[in-house]
């Protein structure tokens, strides 16, 4: 067994440079099971230190639940699945109360919702009242069942697939739960030559199977601390307030404070990942994409990556 531990430094647990090789031990570990995304695989990572989200809109079968999997074994964290499907409840997510007639007193089952990585599978799936759920959690890290709240294991963190090719059979995601989600991405097929070499270590055992740890879930609690101390400075957050103005200028319904806040803590994310202990415009522009744009509603054509690009074009950097 792989001594998670070996790599860690008790002198610079909290320091950028330790977090950037966090970053790179647990991206080179998860590639080993997962073929050509190491950015998408770097999104994730992202999201996970900056105490976010992620949704994943896909085709079926191009591994996301293998990532999700991967991610949770290489940080020793726990790993829940949740299969949305049409007559899935809400007690099904959070976790129900049943009689015990032995002690004549209700017990709490959790439910699947009680992980540090929790995989929605094709969230929407599930009706509107299931996938709201997640609503609670997803913001407050804790879940209310009959008037009892219950906080979720730290780090926690959903990596929600999504169904993209079976619209009449799916449920559009509401609004507030879009925007909960900080990012956004699409994994696509394999290339030729990464499909090749996929095949070729999946010929005989997984390689999940034999997937070892890392880091662990306190190496990821230390590496979200050392983010938010990374420092913002007045210049960025008002670029990052004038890129906000301007969606909502542009669409119908523009980027949240909410989406303002990820995006900030993102970029604090991004600036770790790069050994950096300071945010630079560059890392506000290669975070906005899958931060925003699923945020955006329009009435024209336009998309919400279309709305982003072009406040990227049009609000300068001073």
């Amino acid at each position: 067994m792989t001594d998670v531990h070996a790599d860690t430094d008790i002198d610079h647990a909290l320091s950028v440079e330790a977090v950037s090789d966090l970053a790179t031990r647990i991206s080179d570990n998860v590639e080993k099971v997962i073929v050509g995304h190491h950015d998408a695989i770097e999104d994730i990572i992202v999201t996970l230190f900056a105490r976010g989200h992620l949704l994943l809109e896909d085709v079926p079968g191009v591994g996301k639940t293998m990532l999700a999997r991967a991610i949770a074994t290489s940080i020793e964290g726990s790993f829940e699945r949740i299969q949305f499907t049409p007559d899935l409840l809400p007690s099904d997510v959070t976790g129900v109360n049943i009689f015990n007639q032995q002690t004549s007193e209700f017990e709490f089952r959790k439910g699947p919702v009680f992980g540090n990585v929790v995989l929605g599978d094709e969230i929407n799936r599930a009706p509107p009242k299931t996938q709201a759920a997640l609503l609670e959690v997803m913001e407050e890290l804790q879940v209310t069942v009959d008037g009892v709240t219950r906080q979720v294991p730290d780090p926690f963190t959903v990596i929600a697939t999504q169904n993209d090719v079976e619209p009449d059979r799916t449920y559009d995601l509401p609004l507030a739960e879009l925007d909960r989600f900080m990012k956004k991405i699409h994994l696509g097929y394999p290339n030729e030559s990464q499909e090749t070499e996929l095949l070729g270590r999946v010929s005989g055992h997984h390689p999940i199977e034999s997937l070892e740890p890392v880091a662990t879930s306190a190496d990821v609690r230390d590496a979200r601390e050392v983010i938010l101390a990374v420092a913002v400075n007045e210049p960025v957050r008002r670029y990052v307030s004038r890129l906000a103005a301007d969606t909502r200028q542009r669409a119908h319904l523009g980027v949240s404070p909410r989406g303002s806040i990820a995006l900030v803590r993102a970029a604090q994310a991004r600036a770790a990942l790069d050994a950096r202990d300071y945010v630079v415009p560059d890392d506000v522009q290669r975070e906005i994409r899958s931060v925003w744009a699923h945020r955006i509603r329009t009435t024209t054509g336009d998309t919400g990556k279309d709305i982003v690009e072009r406040a990227l074009e049009y609000v300068p950097v001073e």
